[in-house]
């Protein structure tokens, strides 16, 4: 489970001076923590931090339990002084979460208090504000990765931020221990497709498995009929298997498929990126030209699996797949000028769980630009939001290129491949010219959703540029 980091901040001179005040903001921390807990993450909480002691004791807390990212709950005025030790030991983003108990004072039932000093308490009750630009000027001028999260306790737009930071640490932690494994290699001419292997490790932690043809074969040769029973089994649980795909072609799927669960087993895989061709007649273009049906069964258990060794696009699946998004593999197919839409789509494994309607399993007498003939995917993304995701490879670095935009209903290209209708906001023609001019691979993963500001919570966790087209 993803670990983050809480703790409050207060000023200890305030406690002896109004009685009560620490802990309704102690209580105001625990309704954090519950909330926080509710969002599926451990909550590693420090308690009240109230001076500079205290602050190191959270930061060795945070530092010996791994956590992802710190949610700093200013619950009255605190020092400076009693955050920075705990940002600069601990070393990952802070989330200021600057929440007053209540929208707004009830300023007459508070001013006939007419008692001073339980109005000051109560005042400093409600006092978040006022540490916020004090801690923002220190972890500036400190170099400290922060956010701040404004409202109150009860505000909806407030918590969905915060929902969004725990899933958002949630995917790097995920992606930091993935592992990824690599099967063949490029597809030959797509210098857009290459990557830095090295650079996406040290970007995400990636761990980077090289795998043999020959494992895969090995584990296919020793397939037993009832394995490749069961399999079948599952094609025809999970796909509308056409009348066309003859016995043949789903016994050549199926004993691929359950070779590819133990690649993926045996090597600790959470993602894969492959592409062969082998010579005519030869044992690995039999497995290759089989792969699609598995792939796809691997790839909507969120294990996605990305085609001509698109080692970025198969991190931007898995990254889309982790905040439950989906993910499908796909590149630009055609425009329609008419209505105004862009058709994206690939050959090869699709997220049968964002499909609209079923997935249907259908054979293929070719595979366009690849070698040998099999089984194939055709589908359609659910109609509604979407939001695309390239993991770009740019002069500088990597970073996040991101749209969002809507599946809509139309006539789609019933050709045995994934292939689904987008609009955008800025219309086809901009989007076009906008997106590519960033200078992404020809891939990209969609998912459902709109879930743009995730993403970009994601890359300041990773401390890489986020690129937003529409």
């Amino acid at each position: 489970m993803t670990k983050v980091g809480l703790f409050g901040i207060g000023l200890d001179t305030y406690w002896n001076q109004f009685d009560g005040l620490l802990d309704n903001l102690k209580g105001y921390q625990n309704q954090i923590r519950t909330r926080l807990t509710a969002y599926g993450v451990e909550v590693v909480d420090a308690g009240m931090v109230d001076s500079t002691d205290k602050a190191i004791l959270a930061a060795d807390l945070f530092k010996k339990q791994d956590v992802e990212i710190v949610f700093l709950y200013i619950s009255t005025y605190a020092l400076s002084a009693t955050v920075l030790p705990v940002a600069q030991k601990t070393k990952v983003p802070i989330i200021i979460l600057n929440l007053q108990p209540v929208s707004a004072l009830n300023y007459e039932k508070f001013n006939a208090l007419n008692d001073r000093g339980k109005m000051t308490g109560i005042w400093l009750e409600h006092c978040q504000a006022c540490s916020v630009p004090e801690i923002a000027s220190v972890f500036n001028r400190s170099d400290i990765k922060y956010d701040i999260i404004t409202g109150h306790l009860n505000e909806d737009l407030a918590w969905l931020e915060i929902e969004a930071w725990t899933e958002a640490a949630h995917v790097a932690s995920v992606m930091r221990k993935n592992r990824l494994g690599i099967l063949g290699h490029y597809y030959n001419g797509m210098l857009d497709v290459y990557t830095d292997l090295t650079k996406q490790s040290s970007t995400f932690g990636t761990q980077i498995e090289l795998l043999e043809m020959c494992k895969l074969k090995e584990y296919r040769d020793n397939v037993t009929p009832k394995e490749t029973e069961d399999k079948i089994g599952e094609f025809k649980a999970v796909f509308d298997v056409v009348a066309e795909c003859d016995i043949e072609e789903l016994d050549r799927a199926a004993r691929t498929s359950v070779a590819l669960d133990k690649l993926i087993q045996n090597h600790n895989l959470g993602a894969m990126a492959y592409y062969y061709e082998g010579t005519t007649g030869n044992d690995y273009e039999d497995i290759v030209t089989s792969v699609i049906a598995g792939n796809t069964l691997l790839t909507g258990k969120n294990i996605p699996v990305a085609g001509e060794c698109e080692v970025k696009n198969a991190q931007a699946m898995k990254i889309m797949a982790e905040f439950g998004a989906g993910g499908s593999f796909s590149e630009f197919y055609l425009m329609d000028f008419d209505e105004d839409i862009i058709m994206l789509g690939h050959d090869g494994p699709a997220h049968f769980a964002i499909a609209e309607g079923r997935v249907k399993l259908v054979p293929l007498p070719m595979y366009h630009g690849k070698p040998g003939k099999g089984l194939s995917i055709q589908m359609t993304v659910k109609h509604g939001p979407v939001t695309l995701l390239s993991v770009v490879e740019g002069k500088e670095g990597i970073f996040f290129l991101v749209a969002e935009g809507e599946s809509v209903k139309g006539p789609v290209l019933e050709i045995g491949n994934t292939n689904s209708r987008y609009r955008f906001s800025i219309g086809a023609k901009e989007f076009m010219n906008s997106w590519s001019k960033q200078g992404p691979a020809h891939h990209c993963a969609i998912g459902i959703g709109h879930i743009a500001d995730k993403i970009e919570k994601l890359a300041f966790l990773f401390n890489i540029p986020f690129v937003r087209i529409c």
